[in-house]
C-alpha cells in the first residue's frame, strides 16, 4: 500500500467516525435538562436558571405552564426547536460540511467567527507550552540518560517528579499568590494577554507587555508537561544506549559524542517525533480550561465550558466538530511521522 492509498483510506474512515461522534452527541443533547427554550420560558416567568424538562427535543416543557401557547411556539421557533429532530440534524450536517457552524444562542453571532476570536489566547498558550516543553525536555532527558545514576540524574529526577505531582491549576494558584499580588509581591498581572493600553506601546513595548502577561500561565501549563516528556526522553535514550549496535560502535573506537548524535539520537527520537503532532494540538486544548479560568484568559477552553453550562448547543456542537476533526487529522499525521522517522515500518502494519 503506497502513501496516497493509505491517506485516502484513512480520510474515508474519518467520515463515519466523525458522523458517529456528532450523532451520539446530538442525541444526548435532546435529553439534557434545562435547554435554551426552557431557560427562556423560566426567565419570562421570573424564575431564571435552568429547568427540569428536556433540552429542547421534548414536546412539552414544564416551564411553559402559565404562558401563552403562541409565545411558547415563538420561542421554540427562535431557537429552531419547532422543526423535527431529524430535520434539525440534517441541516446541521449540511452546515458542517461547508464549515457553517450555525449561530450561538448566547453570543448571538456566528460560531465560526466566535471560535476564531478565541484562537489568539489558545494559540498563545498552546505554542509556548509546546515549544518550551520540547526545548526543555529533550536536552534535559538526554543529559539525564548520559549521566544515569549520577547526582545530576537524581536531583533532576526529584525536581521532575515534584513538578509532575503538582497539578497545573494548583501551581497557577501558588504563582498568583506569590507573584500576582495575592499575599506577597505583584510582579505579574492577574488577567489577560495584554494591557488595556497595549495598542499605544512601541513594538518592543508590546512584546515586553505580552511576555509579561503570559509568564505565569505558561509556567503553570508547562510544569507537568515537561516532566512527562523529560522522563520519556531519558528512558528512550537509555533503552537505545544499551542496545547491541551501540556496543559495536564503541568497539570500533567511535567517540561517545559520535555514537550519541549519529547513531542513538535518530532511533531514540522516533517515539518523540511520532507524538509530535498530537503534542502540538494537545497543547492547545488539554488542560487549557483551568489555566484560562484561573488567569482570566478568554480562550477556546473557557468558551467550550461556558457553552455547556449555558446550553449553547450550536457552540457545543461546532467546537466538538472542529476538535474531533482536528484529532482525526492529527492521528493521521502521527502515523505518517512514524513511517517517516522509521522507514522499516510499512503502511500495512498501521491498518
Amino acid at each position: 500500500m503506497n502513501i496516497w492509498s493509505y491517506i485516502l483510506k484513512r480520510i474515508l474512515l474519518m467520515v463515519p467516525t466523525l458522523f458517529g461522534v456528532i450523532a451520539i452527541t446530538f442525541a444526548v443533547i435532546q435529553f439534557v435538562p434545562g435547554g435554551p427554550v426552557e431557560q427562556a420560558l423560566l426567565e419570562m416567568k421570573g424564575r431564571g436558571g435552568a429547568g427540569e424538562a428536556s433540552g429542547g427535543g421534548a414536546p412539552q416543557y414544564r416551564g411553559r405552564q402559565g404562558l401563552d401557547i403562541e409565545r411558547v411556539n415563538e420561542i421554540k421557533a427562535l431557537y429552531g426547536f419547532d422543526k423535527p429532530v431529524a430535520q434539525r440534524f440534517w441541516q446541521m450536517l449540511k452546515g458542517f460540511a461547508t464549515f457553517d457552524l450555525g449561530n450561538s444562542f448566547y453570543h448571538h453571532g456566528d460560531v465560526w467567527t466566535l471560535v476564531k476570536s478565541k484562537l489568539p489566547v489558545s494559540i498563545s498558550i498552546g505554542l509556548w507550552t509546546f515549544f518550551l516543553t520540547y526545548l526543555i525536555s529533550v536536552p534535559l532527558g538526554i543529559a539525564k540518560a548520559v549521566r544515569e545514576g549520577s547526582r545530576f540524574d537524581t536531583l533532576t529526577s526529584l525536581l521532575v517528579l515534584v513538578a509532575y505531582s503538582i497539578p497545573g491549576f494548583v501551581l497557577g494558584v501558588l504563582l498568583l499568590v506569590l507573584f500576582g499580588g495575592g499575599s506577597f509581591v505583584q510582579w505579574f498581572p492577574l488577567r489577560g494577554l495584554t494591557s488595556d493600553d497595549w495598542a499605544t506601546f512601541s513594538l518592543l513595548g508590546k512584546i515586553k507587555d505580552y511576555l509579561w502577561h503570559i509568564t505565569l500561565p505558561i509556567t503553570a501549563s508547562v510544569a507537568g508537561a515537561f516532566a512527562v516528556m523529560t522522563m520519556l526522553t531519558r528512558n528512550t535514550f537509555l533503552e537505545e544506549i544499551r542496545k547491541q549496535y551501540v556496543l559495536t560502535a564503541r568497539a570500533k573506537g567511535l567517540s561517545e559524542r559520535s555514537i550519541l548524535y549519529k547513531h542513538v539520537f535518530r532511533n531514540a527520537l522516533i517515539p518523540l517525533v511520532t507524538g509530535f503532532p498530537a503534542a502540538f494540538i494537545g497543547a492547545f486544548f488539554a488542560g487549557s480550561l483551568l489555566i484560562e479560568t484561573l488567569f482570566s484568559l478568554d480562550g477556546l477552553g473557557l468558551l467550550s465550558y461556558e457553552s455547556v453550562i449555558r446550553r449553547d448547543y450550536p457552540v457545543v456542537m461546532g467546537t466538538l466538530y472542529l476538535f474531533t476533526l482536528i484529532g482525526l487529522v492529527v492521528k493521521l499525521l502521527g502515523d505518517l511521522c512514524y513511517v517517516w522517522a522509521d522507514p522499516r515500518v510499512q503502511f500495512e502494519s498501521l491498518r
